[in-house]
């Protein structure tokens, strides 16, 4: 296991996006990572990061956070704004001189980089596309195949969180190369078990098809117990989503999100695409049941110490669910086993390994640059 201290000197210049959980990964790994030593630039681009977010990386050491405002790869039209990102993270690794560049989305692995070049792969609209409606992405997709196909072949190593993510990449855009799986980890200091109280947890943003939350709308007239959804109701602040079964609780902080997990008896993720899964895994580390789609991913991580249902049936939803409701000892068994599991999965043990990947990419790229250097003094 990697000692503290062991990334000392060493240089990462990490990409991150400001919209969804890749954040909050990032947030929580460079954390660790200066712990170990290492200095770290997060490179966001899209929307500036929130408030919240900005305080969450405050007084982590040698840490520090810059925002590009460029359109993001996975959307509408993003080329022009993704060829002007890729100039100015360019520019980056010209004025910082990384040891390692470690993105969090594909397209910019196929610049030319000086440093050993580390993508991890956190999701995939081809893959995502698949998952949800069930049918091969539509052609105005293509320049993402490719362009996403072409970072996967350039990039030094490729990280996926489940081996089923790997297998999306694999199967999406043919990917062939090393690739290595490192699950997701959070602090589980952060997280704490509250008195339990008889109510079902859901987290999500209600229009995100993957997430799935329309099957916990359907199902929550015949849920034996209340069913609170923590996320925002709509995409553009107009259009809603209304069930009167449910309590609607809002875009939460992650402080407010993380004291509702602790009282939630129950976690509901019903999801058909999910690459790894933060919510499952901080709903555990509270203390929480879960109850999750039956998705290769979700089967990955959590085995047995989770019920799983098919994220079309309703039906099925409702039986998982009161299972656990009228069976205390099922529901208690299965919180502990998810909870201990999920304590495994800590933000300690992902900087570990991402710890020793830097370090075998750091010490290889030295290498090579020593063995050009040579060749370059003896032309």
């Amino acid at each position: 296991m990697p000692e503290r201290g062991s990334l000392r000197g060493l240089r990462v210049l990490m990409t991150a996006d400001a919209v969804g959980g890749v954040f909050s990964y990032v947030s929580t790994l460079a954390q660790e990572l200066t712990r170990y030593g290492a200095t770290v630039c997060i490179a966001c681009m899209g929307p500036a990061p929130t408030a919240e977010q900005q305080r969450a990386l405050a007084g982590s050491g040698d840490l520090r956070l810059v925002n590009g405002p460029f359109s993001l790869e996975w959307m509408d039209e993003p080329w022009e704004d993704v060829n002007r990102a890729g100039e100015w993270l360019s520019d980056m690794e010209r004025e910082l001189r990384p040891d390692i560049v470690h993105l969090n989305g594909f397209v910019h692995a196929a610049l030319p980089w000086s440093a050993p070049c580390v993508v991890v792969a956190h999701s995939c609209v081809v893959s995502w596309w698949s998952a949800v409606f069930g049918e091969r992405a539509p052609e105005r997709y293509d320049q993402y195949r490719e362009r996403v196909a072409e970072g996967l072949k350039s990039a030094d190593r490729v990280v996926a969180p489940t081996r089923a993510m790997l297998d999306c990449l694999r199967a999406a855009h043919g990917y062939e190369g090393r690739g290595e799986v490192i699950f997701n980890g959070v602090d589980p200091s952060q997280y704490f078990r509250r008195p339990k109280q008889p109510f079902l947890l859901a987290a999500g943003r209600l229009w995100d098809r993957a997430k799935n939350l329309e099957l916990v709308l359907a199902a929550a007239p015949n849920l034996p117990w209340p069913v609170r959804i923590a996320g925002p109701r709509s995409l553009d602040g107009t259009k809603d989503s209304q069930c009167e079964a449910v309590g609607y609780l809002g875009q939460l902080s992650r402080s407010a999100l993380a004291r509702v997990m602790g009282e939630a008896s129950i976690f509901v993720h019903p999801a058909r695409y999910e690459p790894f899964g933060l919510a499952p895994l901080e709903a555990a580390c509270s203390g929480a049941a879960l109850v999750l789609g039956r998705i290769d991913s979700l089967r990955e991580i959590w085995g047995e110490d989770a019920l799983y249902v098919e994220p079309d049936d309703a039906a099925e939803l409702c039986a998982a669910v009161t299972r656990l409701v009228e069976d205390p000892i099922l529901r208690h068994r299965s919180a502990a086993r998810a909870e201990a599991r999920a304590r495994g999965m800590s933000s300690r043990r992902m900087a570990d390994a991402y710890t020793a990947l830097y370090l075998e990419l750091a010490s290889a790229g030295d290498a090579h640059r020593s063995s050009a250097a040579r060749a370059g003094a003896l032309s």
